[in-house]
Formats: structure tokens, sequence, C-alpha cells
């Protein structure tokens, strides 16, 4: 049902781009990201099924840079005890110490490093994700999906290893890379 929603919401961002699509030209200047933003994941697991579910709180801003793209940043605080999930008991086992230990690690943060565009409307997004503790490098794809007026939205996948950041409880029975599908809001500042 929430997959549903997801691709029928990015379904609905797709179709405000024209067919003759704007490419990221039209967009230059800061950037926050907007409530309205979706931060769907999902870990498969053996056999069929996993855990699936949303995040609601979050934060952050981004600044484009269309003639130097490569001047371009992405800033983001996620709230990991703002998990969904479908039922209060995977909700609770996903804040507890051995997934996300939100009393310890109230947030998870992106810091780009390097933005590069791969297409009119598309980017690479390379940055730090720090989560419990623990840093490393992560990699974002981006596709602007619309631009009207002083908003824009941006569909960005990727896909985490989870024992990079000490999460990677059940494994192998459930996947050890967390994919996450996301819808980025932002309105111009």
């Amino acid at each position: 049902m929430r997959i549903q929603y997801f691709a029928a919401s990015l379904l609905v961002a797709a179709a405000v781009l024209p067919a003759n699509a704007e490419t990221l030209d039209v967009a230059p200047g800061r950037y926050a990201i907007d409530s309205s933003s979706q931060i769907h994941f999902s870990v498969g697991q053996i056999g069929g099924g996993g855990i699936e579910g949303t995040f609601q709180r979050f934060h952050g801003v981004f600044d484009l840079h269309p003639k130097d793209i490569g001047k371009s940043t992405v800033d983001f605080v996620l709230n990991p005890g703002s998990v969904t999930a479908g039922t209060p008991v995977i909700e609770n086992f996903l804040k507890s110490g051995v997934v996300f230990d939100v009393a310890d690690y109230p947030d998870i943060t992106f810091r780009s490093t390097r933005v590069t565009q791969t297409g009119d409307t598309t980017a690479k997004i390379e940055g730090t994700l720090t989560a419990k503790g623990h840093t490393y490098p992560q990699t974002f794809d981006a596709t602007l999906v619309s631009a009207k007026g002083s908003t824009l939205a941006f569909h960005v996948v990727g896909q985490i290893r989870r024992g990079y950041y000490d999460m990677e409880i059940g494994a192998p029975i459930y996947s050890t890379v967390v994919d996450l599908d996301m819808v980025m809001n932002g309105r111009r500042q």
C-alpha cells in the first residue's frame, strides 16, 4: 500500500514537468527542503517481503548553481525517530539501539562533497552520511521532476549499506542494503 501511494505521488510529480522538460538551468538558488517531501525506504528479505516505511521529520537545504553545477551543495538532516513502518512493534524495533538508536543518535546527516550533472535534468550527488556515530561516503542520483515558480521537486534514489552504520541486525535473512526512494520538494529561500 505504501509503495503504491509513493509511486502514485511520484507519477503526479513527474506529470507536472512538461514533455519538453526544463533543464536544471531554470532553477538557480537556495532551496529549503519542504516538509511535503517524501522519504521511503525498504529492506528486502529472503523469500520476499521485508521491511519498508517512511520518515516524517527532516530538514535541509540545497544550493543549486546550474552555471557551475560543481558549486552546488546539499545539506540534509533526518530524524530517525520519526520512522513509520506499519506497526508499532516494527517502529519500536527500528528506533531501538540495535538499529537507529534514536536515544543516543537523534539525527542522521548527509552533507554533499560533490555534485555532478549527468544529463539535462539529472545529477549525481556525492557526500558523507553520518549515522550512529559512523561517517561514510554515499552517492545519490537525482532527477528534476518539476520546476514551477519558486519550487522544485527532485526524485532521489540511493542505496545504503547497513553494516557501515552498525545496523546490520537480521542479516543475512534481511538484506544488508537499504533502498531509498525520495521525492525532495524545495522552496526557494
